[in-house]
């Protein structure tokens, strides 16, 4: 997918600089697309599975080739070619490499068929498109300063690449925070969990507890009164029997000197 640089227009309206510039960009987009048009399965599949594509492919526009502000008809008319070229079926010989290409191509195109899901990605795009122009606008003052009249940027080409590559990475950094936070929510749920748990064992040994210590009720009141009634009969005892008294002491004799 392609967008136009902003940054040959304004003012009073384009001039003839700016109409080179346009005609030049709609004869690189159209060669892009004709190069892209005529690419095999197998070079389809390559180019979805190539490395990092676990990241490319996070960008539905990437995976389908094609323009942010397409149409639903011109949608489903991509998917539909896409997808016939990479189809298992019509790879045999790489059938499993086919297959993965195939998911990844069927899970794009369901990301904007989904409502929701084309609304997010609309968002990330203009997200895209707001940082690029600033970017620009940054650079253009400082090429003013400099005395420079050109940019980069100004290049359609060059301009389309950085677009696509800031794209590519919102949409990835967009899936790690979306991981991080559910991964932060399922430990937060996991914490939750132990905690209930936790209660729930405690107050568990607690009734358990309260149910033993009722039901030896009867036989500590038993244990008691067992202990009392014979404290009361020593008690009994002592005082018919008197108290102990000590033995009389005989007294010794001592022999006349």
């Amino acid at each position: 997918f392609f967008m136009a640089s902003k940054s040959g227009t304004g003012g009073g309206g384009a001039g003839k600089g700016d109409d080179g510039t346009f005609t030049k960009f709609m004869s690189e987009v159209k060669a892009i697309e004709k190069r892209d048009s005529v690419l095999t399965g197998a070079q389809q599949i390559d180019r979805l599975l190539r490395p990092g594509s676990k990241y490319f492919n996070l960008n539905p526009y990437e995976v389908l080739m094609i323009d942010p502000d397409i149409p639903p008809e011109a949608l489903r008319k991509a998917y539909r070619k896409l997808s016939f070229l990479v189809h298992p079926d019509k790879n045999q010989i790489d059938k499993d490499r086919a297959q993965d290409a195939f998911d990844a191509v069927h899970r794009a195109y369901k990301m904007l068929e989904d409502e929701e899901q084309l609304e997010y990605c609309k968002g990330v795009v203009e997200e895209a498109k707001g940082t690029i122009e600033k970017q620009v606008k940054e650079k253009k003052k400082l090429a003013k300063k400099e005395g420079r009249t050109w940019i980069e940027e100004d290049d359609p080409d060059t301009y389309n690449k950085l677009f696509k590559t800031l794209l590519t990475k919102m949409f990835a950094d967009y899936d790690i925070r979306k991981k991080q936070i559910e991964e932060r929510d399922q430990m937060e749920r996991k914490r939750q969990r132990e905690q209930e748990d936790e209660i729930a064992e405690k107050t568990k040994k607690e009734k358990e507890w309260k149910q033993e210590w009722e039901g030896t009720r009867n036989v500590r009141v038993d244990n008691w009164r067992s202990f009392q009634k014979g404290k009361s009969k020593k008690k009994a005892k002592t005082k018919a029997t008197g108290p102990l008294k000590p033995p009389k002491l005989k007294q010794e004799k001592r022999p006349e000197t």
